[in-house]
Order: C-alpha cells, then structure tokens, then sequence
C-alpha cells in the first residue's frame, strides 16, 4: 500500500515538473505552446516514465542546457557544468563511490561544513539525506545533467581509489594564481584574526577563484554577491542584464566577502560603512583585469559589487563601435576640430565611457598632449596623462580641471559635467584653444542644451563652444550562433516604414531573434552595440539656442537637417538582423 502510495505522489510529482518546465520554456520562448501541448499529451499517452526534459532532448527541440538553466531557475539552485568545474580531489573522498553510484550525483565543493552536491534531481531528498548521513555535512544541491554526471563517475570512481587528477576546462587556464592554506574551515568566528584565516582557507580562496574567472569567461561587466537571509546570491551582469550566477549557503558570507575585501585591501573588520578598493588580476593569455569593488552595508550583511574592466578594452576604435558610416563620418569630423566641446550624453550603462575612451584612441599620437580627469580611472591608456577625482583631498572636477589647464594641453577629457563651475570651465576651456570631451546625464541630444542653461552657460557660450551632442544607449546583439528569421507579433510604426521608402509595405522588412543556446546562455543575444543620434553645431541649430528655444524645437530642427533620432537608429540594426525590436524598446524606454 506505501508502495503505490509513494509510486502515485512520485507521478504526481513529475507531472507538476513537466508542466512547470513547459510553462517557463514557453515564457523564454525557446519553446511553442503547441508544441508543449503535443509533448505533455504525449508523455500522458505512453507513461513509460520518461519526463519532458527526455522528449526534448530526444527531438533536439530545445539545447540541453537551456533546459537545464531553465530547471536550475524554477528550483532556485545553480546550474553546474561540471566541464566548467575545477574537482578538489581531497572531497572526492568524503562520499563512498558505492553512494555515488547508487544515488547518481556528484560531489564539487566543501566549504565550511556543506558540501556542494551536483545533482540531476536536486529536489531528490533520499538522495540529499543519505550523503547527510555519510559526510556529516549540510548538503547544498546543484542541477547537473545525467551524462555529465556519469562521465565524472565514470572518470574519478572508475577505479578503487579515487583519482587525485584534477581535471580543468581548457577554458578555466585563465585562473589566478593564489596561494592556499592547508588548513581546514572550522566554525566561523567574529573576530578579525578569524575572518583573516577563513579568507585564505583553500576551499574559500578556489570558491571566490571560481566565481571571478567564470564571470570573466560569461563576458560579465559586473559580479554582485547579495546577502540574503537563508543564502548567498552571485549574480552576473552580462551585455547588460543581470542573472543568477550561483546560490551558496549563508553561513560562507563572512569568509567570502572576506576574501574579497584582502584581495582588494580593504578593512575586513569594518562592517558598517561602505568601502571602495581595487584589484588586479593577470591572466594566463598575458590580459590584465582590474576589478572594483564596492561594499555597502545591508540587512542581512555587506553586499559587495564588483566591476570587471578588462584592458583590452580600451584598445576600442570608433569602427567597432556599431556606429552607421555617415554618423561616424560626422564623429570624426568632430573630432577634427582644434577646439570646442563634445558632449556624450546618456544614462549610466549606456556606454559613454567606452565612447570617449574610443575617441582618444583615434586622436591620441605624440604630438598631442591629452590629459583626462576621471572618477575613478576605468582603463590606463599609453601617452595620455590620466588623473582622478579625489573628494576626500578636496580634487573635484572643477579643482581638477583648472589644474589641468596649466599642464599645456591639447585635449581634455573631462569624464562628467556635474555642475555649474565644471560646466564654466570647460567652455572656457573650449573658447581658449582646447578641444574638451565630456559627458552629461541627458535622455537625448538635444537635452544636453537645456542642461548646459540650467547650468548657467549662456546661450551665445553654448552655441559657439559646442561643436555637437552625441546622445547614445546600448542594445544587445542577436547571438549569431542561433540567429532565425521570424514573424514580427508586433506593430511596425508608419514612420519607420516611411522612412525606408516602403510606401508603407511592411512586408518587405524582415526581423530576427536569437533561439537561444549554448553559446548564449540561453538568452538570444551575445554582445553589445551602441544605438546613437549625433547632433552638429550647425547655423540653424545656433540660432535656435540663441532664442532658447527649447529641447524639442531643437531636435525637431536637427531632424529636418537630417539627423537620424535614437529610434530611428535603433531599427536600421533591427532590420539589420543585428538586435531585436524588444530591445530597442527597452532601452529607448518606448512600450
């Protein structure tokens, strides 16, 4: 009676998995609703215990990994790749390879007293009680798939002893080199001398080594370790968009963030101001990575973000840039002038800072003399002077700047305008010899005039020191990997038809979406282009600001002579294939 009691809940169970796992594939639309229906129908017809995650890796219909990312976010644990994973061997020897086997599942990591278990079923608990019992230590599941599962059995249980090898990915050569103590975690402590040896515990030092080289492998800009009351969230922010990295049990916070905050010599002992630090990282292909890091105090600890700026990616030229050839033959034109103002406009992460560093590439030689003012530096470039905001020793914008001034220089860059007296200066600066880059927070072109006048610039010094705006925003690219033509379920607008001399046949146009795969992650996109509208100082544009006219008379003038607005620049690289429409919706704030 128990029996077919346990076997009824079981089937129970897995079909609430298989339509849970069907309703989030068709929300990622990796996967039709008819197509859905037809699977479950089926599933239901044969019962030979196969589940839909069978059927659709059978009939290729969805990439494994998809589905099991997809899985991994409905039961909130991580998703391992264990191809991904550097095996400490000393844990291989916690769990008896007869429980292995057995229970199918696999373990990576201890730290502390849990123990990482990969798992194709991680809601599995006669699985999860019986490594309890035979390691003594919380256990902590992860999603893996079966055969990969299998192949690490197969290749570290093969034997009777356990193998010692410690395989690692061809991509995970990039990882740092740090020394590891010998000793093991034991119950974390308060004190300073405790944090200080949990930090350099082995387990701990390769679980930070982990999570900084696979966001460096993921293209991520940004690592965020998010206490929470019942775990420790790593999420990666990656071509814009954060997602969950990995979850790890709450009780590794202290020595994690720890960890952190040594590599980046800040105070381990100070929990309850923010603090700011800095590291670098060389990698085994000669890269070098600097890292940020930002903690700040939270309710159930100190949240650390860190920003990963890779050198290599202030070698950008203006060509890479995604710019349309006639807006970036305006750039240059720009560019060069022997003075005057070039403003950068957008909001944080829209990609001004990789503008403007793209900028002086194309400008920087050795008979120029450039000089920057940034908060803080983001990437060292050769031949040009680079200095930084310091508020606590009083080095403002606005300090700075005037120092800059009588260094001789040819080129300013000013990394943002934030108020009035930096605004002065910089016009100033213009009208006397030097050509300024800068940026301003300003939703488009045309609003950075309005917010020059707010800043007391006088219309007459606005109009002859600007010599144009460039407002911008960054939409993802459409991973080429797993690019297909479809549909469009949306409206195009007349104007866009219009404007490509469609005589309103929008059936001429076609459009693209990334599936999704491996390559991915999943999402449909890899990479990041920039969408821009570039507004020239011209005669009409002067007269305008000089009867202060206000944004919208401005724009509408800079379109009439021919300036293509952000949208418009959007949707050439959505017919384009190059980005979809949601995403020029998304960043442009429309819909």
């Amino acid at each position: 009676m128990l029996e077919k009691q346990k076997t009824v809940s079981d089937q129970t169970r897995k079909r609430e998995t298989d339509t849970a796992l069907a309703k989030a594939l068709i929300e990622r639309d990796v996967l039709s609703l008819e197509d859905a229906k037809k699977l479950i129908a089926r599933l239901r017809e044969e019962n030979n215990g196969h589940t839909l995650e069978d059927l659709l890796i059978e009939s290729e219909s969805v990439q494994e990994d998809v589905i099991l990312e997809t899985k991994a976010a409905l039961w909130n644990v991580p998703y391992i790749d264990l191809r991904n994973y550097e095996i400490d061997p000393e844990v291989l020897e916690l769990v008896p390879s007869s429980v292995i086997r057995q229970y199918r599942c696999f373990p990576l990591f201890r730290i502390d007293g849990t123990l990482l278990l990969a798992m194709p079923d991680p809601k599995n608990v006669q699985t999860i009680d019986k490594v309890t019992q035979v390691t003594h230590l919380e256990i902590s599941p992860a999603l893996c798939s079966k055969a990969a599962i299998d192949a690490a059995i197969e290749q570290y249980y093969g034997k009777d002893e356990p193998a010692k090898t410690e395989v690692v990915d061809e991509k995970l050569q990039d990882i740092l080199e740090v020394i590891e103590a010998e000793e093991e975690v034991q119950e974390q402590k308060h004190s300073t001398q405790e944090l200080e040896r949990l930090a350099e515990d082995a387990p701990v030092v390769k679980m930070v080594n982990m999570v900084l080289t696979q966001s460096i492998l993921e293209g991520a800009s940004d690592v965020h370790i998010n206490p929470e009351e019942e775990q420790l969230r790593v999420r990666f922010r990656v071509d814009g968009v954060l997602h969950d990295a990995f979850q790890l049990p709450a009780n590794l916070q202290q020595a994690i963030i720890s960890r952190i905050k040594i590599l980046s010599n800040l105070d381990i002992a100070e929990h309850r101001v923010p603090q700011d630090g800095q590291l670098r990282l060389r990698l085994k292909d000669g890269r070098e990575i600097d890292i940020r890091v930002s903690t700040l105090p939270s309710a159930h600890g100190e949240n650390v973000v860190m920003r990963i700026l890779d050198k290599s990616a202030a070698l950008l030229e203006l060509d890479n840039l995604g710019f349309e050839d006639d807006v970036r033959d305006t750039i240059n034109q720009m560019l060069s002038n022997a003075y005057g103002i070039i403003l950068v406009t957008g909001p944080t992460g829209s990609g001004k800072t990789t503008t403007l560093y793209a900028a002086l590439n194309r400008l920087n030689c050795v008979e120029k003399n450039i000089i920057t003012l940034e908060d803080p530096i983001e990437y060292r470039l050769p031949l040009i002077r680079q200095s930084q905001v310091n508020h606590k020793a009083g080095m403002t914008f606005a300090k700075g700047l005037r120092a800059i001034l009588r260094q001789d220089p040819d080129i300013v860059m000013v990394g943002e305008i934030r108020d009035t007296e930096t605004a002065k200066i910089a016009v100033q600066a213009a009208l006397t010899g030097h050509l300024v880059l800068s940026t301003l927070h300003t939703n488009d072109a045309a609003g950075a005039v309005t917010r020059l006048a707010e800043m007391e610039i006088e219309p007459f010094l606005i109009s002859t020191a600007v010599l144009g705006i460039q407002a911008q925003r960054l939409v993802r690219r459409i991973c080429s990997h797993c690019r297909e033509e479809i549909k469009p379920d949306f409206n195009i607008p007349n104007e866009v038809i219009d404007s490509f001399g469609l005589n309103g046949d929008s059936g001429a146009l076609k459009f693209y979406r990334g599936a999704g795969c491996k390559k991915c992650n999943g999402t449909g996109y890899k990479g990041r282009l920039s969408i821009i509208e570039v507004l020239p100082m011209t005669e009409r544009i002067r007269k305008c600001i000089l009867k202060e006219e206000p944004s919208e008379t401005i724009k509408q003038e800079a379109v009439a002579e021919g300036m293509r607005p952000l949208m418009h620049d959007g949707w050439i690289k959505v017919l384009k294939g190059i980005t979809t429409f949601e995403e020029v919706m998304r960043v442009t704030n429309v819909g």
